[in-house]
């Protein structure tokens, strides 16, 4: 909750106020049965109809005032609440995209999306109805206790028996619910990773048949999501029936009381109807009151996910480091990583690379190939050993030092929903003549024969363009900026071998001055490149060049046995 307090903090002004408006508003409206007592006890018995006639126009005074008070005090804590909620997912947002790749592996994408939506949806409702009947609801319980004492202390006894029994149900009924509606958002992001894993394999479930698998199974992760929920709404939903069942007895006792009380000539009917007001007014007090506990429950929950997001600390801090004296322009030195921490995924990698020259990296599924880029571009940390970029580390680098000077295509990237000239300009200031050349450079000329051109629109996920179609356009992409790095992860597997070819001697024509690092598949994508790598199990295997690895490394023998055939060799 100190999350929600900090996001708070500058709005304490407009709230103050609001709640002031709040309190004005309530307290007139607690006048009103009084003032309809005083009618009945006072002036109608002795037929004063001036005084009938202005305590009913002091009252539908005081019921406009209450009206207009509430009215603009809600309009208040609708807006702080926007405003509030706006920030928050705003902050939320930021650290999300903060995260390292090592940070967003333990919350899992699911569970991010989850707290960016249905948690920060939850903790806008609490602080929204902790405004409008945070301050009403208790004022109206407390109001109404104090004016019933005032006109019947017996009566008023009745109601006060009754506290005790509503405050331990509710108290309870709120340390219960946290930990409850907590499981349930946890279930909410099961459901939401079952969701994105359908969507995402959509084309391959339907072509498996697999359709009525995957219905099953979201339907137990959907099931297993409504016990939770179940299990919450009944622990909460109990407190409403008990506090109507304490507060209907205790009306009724109070109606008993009263009769015999009117009969003994202790007190006035229109005392009698005026308490049973007020009795209605505290009866409703505590119903709001229990269901700000209930959206308490859910809103705190909520507010401990969000909270343990901004808290996290960045994984990944820059450190002051000298330069090294070191004429690469990429440098490995004695690198190894484990994701699990367990058993390295890489280990042993040295290499350097000096600036315009071309690496290519071959090796089977797994082998650590991709993982060696994700280093370079310090989503992760190396375990043991150092990364160098121009002789400093990479840890001394800050996030736009290393990133303007890096042109990437993942293995699976994506595309925007979003006209071609967006995507590849991507928020950066790249003028129209480095896009037009990036497009022929990527070979997507195709691109000319759509329809607007670069302004072309794309659907979600490029979905109206061919797989080949998708990787020339995220080269072109990484092409615009004349990146001083470029770092090509089997970005090339769906094009033809002619687009292939084309490409790399466009590549060296163009951007032959850029430091190359390739990770491919195919022997003819990285054969040509200045030095080749062969990796097998996180190791390298095999170093050096084409016609040396032909001879010295079996593995990259045979990739060229297999793929280009004896002849080549």
């Amino acid at each position: 909750m100190r999350t929600i307090g900090r996001y708070l903090k500058p709005y304490l002004g407009r709230m103050s106020f609001q709640l002031l408006v709040k309190l004005g508003g309530t307290i007139v409206e607690l006048l009103l049965p009084g003032m309809l007592s005083i009618i009945l006890d006072e002036y109608a018995p002795t037929g004063n109809m001036r005084g009938v006639w202005t305590t009913g126009a002091l009252m539908l005074l005081c019921a406009a005032l209450a009206w207009l008070g509430n009215v603009c005090a809600n309009r208040m804590s609708t807006n702080i609440s926007r405003k509030f909620t706006l920030n928050l997912r705003r902050d939320l947002f930021r650290r999300i995209t903060d995260l390292s790749a090592a940070q967003r592996d333990a919350v899992t994408d699911a569970s991010l999306v989850s707290r960016l939506t249905s948690d920060t949806y939850n903790v806008h409702n609490m602080v929204d109805r902790m405004q409008r009947l945070g301050v009403r609801a208790p004022i109206m319980l407390l109001g109404g206790i104090v004016v019933a004492l005032s006109l019947d202390a017996a009566l008023t006894l009745v109601l006060i028996c009754t506290l005790p029994l509503l405050a331990i149900t509710i108290i309870i009924s709120s340390k219960k619910g946290v930990p409850l509606f907590t499981r349930v958002q946890q279930g909410q992001d099961n459901m939401v990773r079952k969701i994105q894993e359908n969507m995402a394999g959509a084309r391959v479930i339907r072509a498996l048949s697999r359709t009525e698998w995957e219905q099953n199974a979201f339907a137990d992760v959907n099931e297993d999501l409504a016990q939770r929920q179940r299990t919450a709404d009944l622990t909460m939903a109990a407190v409403s029936p008990i506090v109507n069942f304490v507060l209907n007895t205790g009306l009724a006792v109070v109606v008993l009381v009263g009769a015999w009380r009117v009969h003994q000539g202790l007190t006035q009917p229109g005392t009698i109807i005026a308490f049973l007001s007020y009795f209605t007014i505290i009866l409703n007090s505590l119903l709001m009151i229990s269901r700000l506990f209930v959206m308490y429950s859910k809103g705190s929950a909520s507010a401990r996910r969000i909270g343990d997001i901004l808290a996290m600390e960045e994984d990944l801090p820059r450190q002051d480091a000298p330069v090294q004296p070191d004429n690469a322009h990429v440098t490995f030195r004695n690198v190894r990583f484990s994701y699990n921490k367990t058993t390295d995924n890489v280990q042993d990698i040295t290499f350097s690379l000096r600036h315009g020259e071309t690496l290519g990296i071959i090796g089977p599924t797994g082998s650590g190939k991709s993982t060696l880029l994700k280093l370079l571009l310090r989503q992760y940390d190396p375990d043991g050993g150092e990364i160098l970029l121009e002789g400093r580390p990479l840890s001394s680098l800050t996030p736009e030092e290393l990133y303007t000077r890096v042109g990437v295509v993942f293995q699976n990237d994506f595309l925007m929903a979003d006209s071609i000239r967006e995507n590849i300009r991507f928020g950066r200031d790249v003028q129209e003549d480095a896009m037009l050349s990036a497009v022929d450079c990527a070979q997507a000329g195709f691109v000319h024969e759509k329809e607007g051109g670069l302004d072309f629109m794309l659907n979600v996920k490029g979905r109206n363009l061919s797989g080949g179609q998708q990787q020339r356009v995220l080269i072109a992409r990484s092409l615009a900026a004349d990146p001083r790095l470029l770092l090509l992860d089997d970005c090339s597997s769906a094009l033809d071998f002619r687009t292939d070819r084309e490409l790399r001697r466009a590549l060296r024509d163009r951007h032959g001055e850029a430091t190359t690092i390739l990770v491919a598949q195919r022997v003819s994508a990285v054969m040509a490149a200045d030095h080749i790598l062969v990796m097998d199990k996180g190791r390298i295997i095999g170093q050096g060049k084409h016609d040396e690895l032909v001879q010295s490394c079996p593995m990259y023998r045979q990739l060229c046995l297999l793929q280009l055939g004896g002849d080549a060799l």
